[in-house]
């Protein structure tokens, strides 16, 4: 059952996978004779992938003599599928709408730093995310309000996530100035976890008596209000290419996780580039921006000419990646006054 679980969650962080899953499943779509047949056709080639990518170990948090090598063969491997898949009757078939060819990045990136997070343990969050953005309290009267707060946890999806998941317990209490705590009292409250990110819990007193609270009693400790959402430590924004509104957008979302966690790290990833010259990165929040294939954009149509040259998936880029990565995951993130004067300069 354990080894069926973590299966299940292996195959929940392959987007890709999952995806191509969702089209060979579907009721309506897909179902003519070319899709089934493309569909067949991919899936023996993403298994081939996937598989190699599995088995592949490293590199990890510790930098070794084989990361090079451990590297290279990830980026070929990747290379292979992504001409495969992106050839132009399959890119015809399932446009970007169905983010079949936009999510084979994201999965690179998975197997990319899966290793590396492991050895963190398991609890630590890898692939995309129902990330916390913020928190506001919306009550229907004052009554209630004085019952349980009423929490509403805004998240925003990202591609890709390292970071963790928390759960969040808020209650009403009375005030401390008309009801101090005793000393050395310790306080029992019920909490009822929530089975996703969508769900809100609140604890009853049937919910206490599970715990042997006495009848006398379960009123008064159950009502925990829980959520769950995730932190990022780092987030990636997984593009095909690109753009001055996109870069905007991440930008914003880039200010929106340093703002609840300043030590996040935000980053864009992408094949192709769409930006001029006339624009200033440095206005911008993204910490990083790599574009794998150090080349402009074209549109998709002109890919498929005979005089188009596509430059390979880059080494360095994506060695510059996840050495950035993981510098900022075994690094100390401590930095208060009292270091800083140590230095002379506060920020590090």
């Amino acid at each position: 059952m354990a080894k069926e679980t973590q299966h299940t969650q292996i195959l929940s962080k392959l987007v890709h996978g999952s995806n191509l899953r969702q089209k060979e499943s579907h009721l309506t779509k897909y179902r003519d004779a070319t899709s089934t047949t493309y569909l067949g056709e991919i899936r023996e080639k993403y298994d081939e992938w996937s598989k190699a990518n599995m088995e592949l170990i490293g590199p990890c948090s510790v930098s070794t003599e084989h990361d090079q090598e451990i590297l290279i063969k990830r980026i070929e491997l990747l290379e292979q599928y992504k001409k495969f898949i992106d050839q132009q009757h399959y890119a015809e078939k399932f446009d970007s709408r169905s983010n079949l060819h936009s999510s084979v990045l994201e999965e690179f990136m998975y197997y990319l730093f899966k290793d590396l997070v492991a050895e963190f343990g398991e609890h630590a969050l890898i692939g995309k995310s129902h990330s916390f953005k913020d928190i506001f309290f919306s009550p229907p009267k004052y009554g209630d309000m004085l019952d349980r707060p009423y929490a509403k946890i805004e998240k925003k999806d990202h591609d890709f996530v390292i970071g963790a998941t928390y759960q969040a317990s808020f209650d009403a209490k009375k005030p401390p100035e008309s009801a101090p705590d005793s000393a050395g009292e310790v306080e029992v409250k019920v909490e009822k976890k929530p089975s996703d990110y969508e769900e809100v819990t609140v604890a009853t007193a049937s919910d206490a008596r599970l715990f042997d609270i006495p009848d006398s009693a379960a009123e008064a400790v159950a009502g925990a209000e829980s959520h769950l959402f995730d932190v990022p430590a780092v987030a990636i924004e997984c593009k095909t290419y690109l753009d001055k509104t996109m870069l905007e957008g991440s930008s914003r979302a880039a200010e929106e996780i340093k703002a609840r966690h300043p030590n996040g790290l935000y980053i864009v990833v992408m094949e192709y580039i769409k930006l001029t010259e006339a624009v200033n990165l440095r206005k911008y929040k993204v910490d990083q921006i790599y574009v794998l294939r150090k080349q402009k954009n074209t549109d998709r149509e002109f890919r498929y000419a005979t005089s188009y040259t596509q430059n390979p998936i880059d080494y360095i880029t994506v060695k510059h990646l996840f050495d950035t990565v993981r510098t900022h995951l075994v690094k100390d993130w401590t930095g208060d006054v009292a270091s800083g004067l140590e230095r002379g300069w506060l920020i590090e």
